[in-house]
């Protein structure tokens, strides 16, 4: 079963195609069969027909020739489905089937006045018959009789042949015009990321394809326009916000109270941080308009890591690129960044591994921190996740970084993926297709 699962062609175009040209070679060959049976049919009843009489009248011209003429008159009188041998002496079975019996009953019939002294199989073919007839003069004469098929021309094989490739052909164009809008409509989909700029498609062609076209173009703007209004809403939210937290900061610094204002000082910068870690993760769903750059991917790397050590923070870079890669310099960094973040937050040693393969980069954050429950590993990158334990609320995390580094890889056409090192901590990989690093 998995065998002919692997046979199968895995897209809706080359399977169609595959069932449509497999049912038009089974109908012409069961065309064919039929075609062959009926001229078989017809041949049998024609020589049913006449063979019998022609066998009769050549045996009359034998018995009225001189018995020293009548062996120069049997290559005339030879056809393609009967011979003459003067002289007796036939053995054999009888005639075992049906058809045999029907054919041999009808020649001994057609000979009659003369005596037929023995009926034969005949041991070369299955469906010949050998008969010894007696003249008048008494001597015997062997009637070699057989069926002979109707040839089929080699043209109308190859007529046959080419009549299937022109159905193929056909079957091809129809199932590739039928197929194509669906092609289109995947691209399309393809193409709706985070960034919600995917082309608009051709409302054209066949009533079914431009529905389809046309409810997909709607879909598309319904879910912009929704987005839009999301970016909209949260920016109103972090506009308005600013304002009381500015007020709330400078009642704050009046407080005689240096705990209390400790206190409510943490507070307004965690609430401060929300608001712009939640507007930047509904930015990054609302599109990514960084175009790809070429850039020193090695350059990027160490100038990130450079930073880290300058804040007391030290970062190990691991491996190089060794080449200018493609890609959204802005989001790699914040990515990164976010990643290099977050791992600071649980582990004291922290690595960037690169490592660079024939179509991909990849760039892995080490840390040996506590790690992520198993379970949890998908549920981390949701936004305002937070996990329980030791990644909680008190490590002044807003649960968005890793969110919004998810996001901007999708954006980017890259991925991001969590696991659990076996020796202790998280890895975080960021996997970059064809950045032309290789």
């Amino acid at each position: 079963m998995s065998t002919l699962r692997r046979l199968v062609p895995r897209s809706l175009f080359a399977r169609v195609t595959l069932i449509i040209v497999i049912g038009l070679a089974i109908a012409q060959l069961l065309t064919f069969a039929s075609i062959r049976y009926e001229r078989g049919m017809a041949l049998r009843e024609l020589m049913m027909i006449g063979i019998e009489r022609d066998i009769a009248s050549s045996i009359a011209v034998l018995d009225r020739l001189p018995a020293a003429e009548r062996g120069d008159w049997l290559a005339r009188l030879e056809r393609r489905n009967y011979r003459f041998m003067l002289g007796g002496g036939v053995a054999g079975p009888a005639p075992a089937t049906p058809t045999s019996q029907e054919f041999a009953d009808a020649i001994v019939n057609a000979l009659q006045p003369f005596q037929v002294v023995k009926v034969a199989q005949a041991s070369t073919a299955s469906d010949g018959l050998r008969i010894e007839v007696r003249l008048t003069d008494g001597s015997p004469v062997t009637v070699d009789a057989r069926r002979v098929g109707m040839p089929v021309s080699n043209w109308v094989m190859w007529v046959l042949a080419v009549q299937l490739l022109v159905l193929a052909v056909c079957a091809w164009l129809a199932v590739r015009l039928a197929t194509r809008p669906l092609a289109r409509l995947a691209a399309a989909a393809d193409e709706l990321g985070p960034d919600l700029k995917a082309r608009t498609l051709d409302e054209n062609g066949p009533t079914e394809v431009a529905h389809a076209a046309r409810a997909f173009n709607a879909m598309q703007g319904r879910i912009a326009g929704y987005m839009a209004e999301r970016v909209e809403i949260l920016a109103a939210i972090s506009h308005d916000l600013q304002t009381p937290i500015t007020r709330m900061r400078l009642r704050t610094e009046l407080m005689d109270n240096e705990q209390d204002q400790l206190k409510f000082r943490q507070d307004l910068d965690a609430m401060h941080a929300l608001v712009k870690e939640g507007v930047t993760y509904a930015r990054t769903l609302h599109g990514a308009t960084e175009p790809p750059a070429r850039i020193d991917g090695d350059a990027l790397l160490e100038s990130m890591v450079a930073d880290y050590e300058d804040a007391g923070q030290p970062v190990l870079l691991e491996g190089r690129i060794g080449a200018p890669i493609v890609t959204r310099p802005n989001a790699l960094r914040r990515i990164l960044t976010n990643l290099i973040d977050n791992a600071l937050k649980f582990g004291t040693d922290v690595r960037v591994h690169v490592q660079v393969g024939a179509d991909r980069l990849v760039i892995a954050v080490l840390d040996n921190g506590p790690g992520i429950p198993p379970d949890e590993l998908e549920a981390v990158l949701k936004p305002f996740y937070r996990v329980e334990g030791s990644r909680n609320r008190s490590t002044g995390g807003t649960g968005l970084g890793l969110a919004i580094a998810q996001q901007l890889a999708t954006a980017m056409g890259a991925e991001l993926h969590l696991s659990n090192r076996s020796e202790g901590g998280l890895e975080a990989r960021v996997t970059l297709f064809e950045t032309g690093a290789a």
